[in-house]
């Protein structure tokens, strides 16, 4: 017998959106409030946010095999994948190109927790997740986790939807992720704060800085008073949890060229620095961007900003061993 395990029928089966939508049949992620869509004034800001990055089933199950059924948009030409996951590691990665996808993958004989995580890139909808056996919502986490940032937290070239480095640094670390990497779209905007603040958050992580820069969407006077207002904002809504503030990884080409309101990349860096020391809050940290990807691991930068699948792992790597330190 069958087990539908749509995310409109099993919602408890699924971890990483903040919200559902139904159409014709279908089903897609929202990782915005979808009530505040409206209130956004962002196209570009409600097209990311449609898209599944860190979006997984996660269920506990003796199942033979794992069947989906949906289509993926695609904006543009981007490589696209589904990762299933089986007690933690990698079983089965899929290629899909745009338009209806249908695919079952077997699974191996017994109990084992099974992980179906859904491409970072493009739009997905689901019409039906069936599964051979019965299943379960898998344990909680103990730690849940909000990230928010720019293209290098959606990560578009990691290798598959698994291994962008903040479900490099969930899966490390066993922390429920919930991933509001927004591609080009990192610009403090108030529908991404008021989100962050209502998802139930133990750690929040906040890469701030290198869309700003390239947009060239806040000057130097407006940036570090826009930061204060979003983590004030982030520490109102969660009390007791830690924040991270993530400083820009290196950009070799950005570093002290002044955009076209006169801001570089190492003085956000600075402004960044300057706005978490000038906090009395002992469970904000500063983690420095380019201890996490500098200047000797440029080679691993695909176009000088963004970094290739090895980058983001070396990323995931190195911010699993500074958030973890942060939690302890």
């Amino acid at each position: 017998m069958a087990h539908d395990l749509r995310p409109d029928i099993r919602p408890d089966a699924w971890r990483g959106a903040v919200g559902w939508e139904e159409h014709d049949g279908a089903v897609r992620s929202w990782r915005l409030l979808p009530e505040l869509v409206d209130r956004a004034f962002a196209p570009d800001l409600i097209t990311n946010a449609r898209q599944s990055v860190g979006v997984r089933l996660d269920v506990d199950t003796d199942a033979e095999s794992i069947a989906l059924d949906g289509d993926l948009l695609l904006d543009i030409p981007r490589d696209a994948r589904i990762d299933v996951l089986v007690d933690g590691e990698l079983h089965r990665r899929i290629d899909l190109a745009a338009g209806p996808f249908t695919l079952e993958v077997p699974l191996p004989t017994g109990a084992h927790r099974v992980q179906a995580w859904l491409p970072q890139v493009g739009e997905t909808w689901i019409r039906s997740v069936q599964l051979s056996g019965p299943a379960a919502p898998a344990s909680p986490a103990s730690t849940r986790w909000t990230t928010y940032g720019s293209s290098i937290s959606q990560c578009n070239a990691a290798s598959g939807p698994s291994e962008t480095w903040p479900a490099i640094v969930a899966r490390a670390l066993d922390w429920d992720l919930t991933c509001l990497g927004f591609g080009g779209q990192c610009h403090l905007d108030p529908v991404s704060t008021r989100t962050i603040a209502a998802v139930p958050a133990d750690i929040v992580s906040l890469c701030l800085g290198i869309n700003v820069m390239g947009n060239a969407s806040m000057s130097p006077r407006a940036f570090a008073p826009h930061v204060a207002g979003l983590i004030d904002q982030v520490r109102a809504a969660h009390p007791s949890a830690t924040i991270a503030v993530i400083t820009p990884i290196v950009a070799p080409g950005l570093e002290s060229s002044p955009n076209a309101v006169g801001a570089t990349l190492e003085g956000m860096r600075d402004a960044l620095a300057e706005v978490v020391a000038g906090t009395e809050d002992g469970r904000l940290h500063l983690i420095d961007g380019p201890s996490v990807l500098g200047f000797d691991d440029a080679h691993l930068l695909s176009d000088g900003v963004h970094p290739d699948a090895a980058g983001y792992r070396l990323m995931g790597e190195r911010l699993t061993t500074g958030l973890r330190q942060l939690r302890i």
